[in-house]
């Protein structure tokens, strides 16, 4: 019985990780990125409209999930080096 508890433990815990990862890009995603935080891929367009992006020091960085974001808030001077593009500048 202990065996068969564990057991669903394990897998419901698996589960649940794999929701948080592989967001999966779509086939016709025109702008692929790499999340600094995970190494996922993530669609830059997709992330964008979903405001799933910071800005440091002149870049923008794009995220794959919710929980991306506050990670890199907490030392993004770490993900600087990581895939990113200039801060767009804004449009009048």
């Amino acid at each position: 019985m202990k065996l068969a508890i564990t057991t669903a433990s394990l897998l419901m815990l698996a589960v649940a990780s794999m929701a948080q990862m592989g967001h999966g890009v779509s086939k016709t995603a025109k702008h692929i990125i790499t999340c600094p935080v995970s190494g996922d891929k993530l669609d830059m367009d997709k992330a964008t409209k979903s405001k799933m992006y910071a800005d440091y020091k002149g870049n923008r960085y794009f995220f794959c999930c919710n929980d991306c974001p506050s990670t890199f808030k907490k030392n993004p001077a770490k993900y600087a080096a990581k895939p990113h593009i200039k801060t767009p500048k804004p449009t009048k």
